[in-house]
């Protein structure tokens, strides 16, 4: 499924580790936007019970299930980053789920209008086909680096490491319709969101005033 046929007018919010997706994502909820969350759909697919855990079992064998059944993140993390066929057989069990959920996520919104957020949207390719815009959350990547050390106690090399591989900023700058920066606080984030959102309620009006 490569379009939105029967879908509101919808963001995709996407940005680097450490760059602030989900302050600027709760801040539009804030002002009335729905929020899809793949990661949180993705967390929901490969907890206890969780609908992709037997289709990882069956693939990656047991040891991957922690002792409740929920995926052994750590476990998996170290295998998918050393080993890029592992990253791809485990993508293709994840990515056609956490789709169909985000989708049938976004057709039972309310909001003014729906916000995709997708960490690695422009890594995916076929995001942009889903969505009507691509919102970018930047910042300088030393603030990234910064970030992500204080927030997850990881040593500078393994953060860059993770920037590494993900698309690179320019990649995801190039990509997009629209970009809040994020180098500073909330007070600067501010007036960037009002404007932004001021524009989807216009944007999403002549959209469904065209459906």
């Amino acid at each position: 499924m490569n379009t939105l046929p029967t879908l509101p007018f919808s963001i995709g919010l996407t940005g680097g580790i450490g760059s602030g997706k989900s302050t600027v994502a709760d801040m539009f909820a804030a002002r009335g936007a729905s929020i899809v969350d793949t990661d949180q759909i993705a967390h929901s697919l490969t907890a206890r019970h969780g609908a992709a855990m037997p289709a990882i079992v069956a693939e990656f064998g047991p040891g991957f299930a922690d002792a409740s059944g929920a995926l052994d993140r750590a476990r998996m993390r170290s295998l998918v980053f050393a080993d890029a066929g592992a990253k791809a057989r485990l993508e293709a069990i994840l990515h056609p789920r956490i789709r169909d959920a985000a989708l049938a996520a976004a057709a039972a919104a309310t909001g003014s209008y729906v916000i995709f957020a997708v960490p690695l949207l422009v890594e995916s390719g076929s995001w942009r086909e889903r969505v009507t815009r691509i919102l970018a959350v930047d910042c300088p990547e030393e603030v990234q680096i910064a970030r992500v050390m204080a927030r997850n106690n990881l040593p500078e090399a393994q953060v860059r490491a993770i920037m590494a591989a993900q698309a690179s900023r320019q990649q995801r700058l190039d990509a997009a319709d629209d970009v809040i920066e994020n180098g500073g606080g909330i007070e600067a984030l501010e007036p960037q969101i009002d404007r932004l959102h001021h524009l989807y309620l216009e944007m999403s009006w002549h959209f469904q005033k065209e459906r």
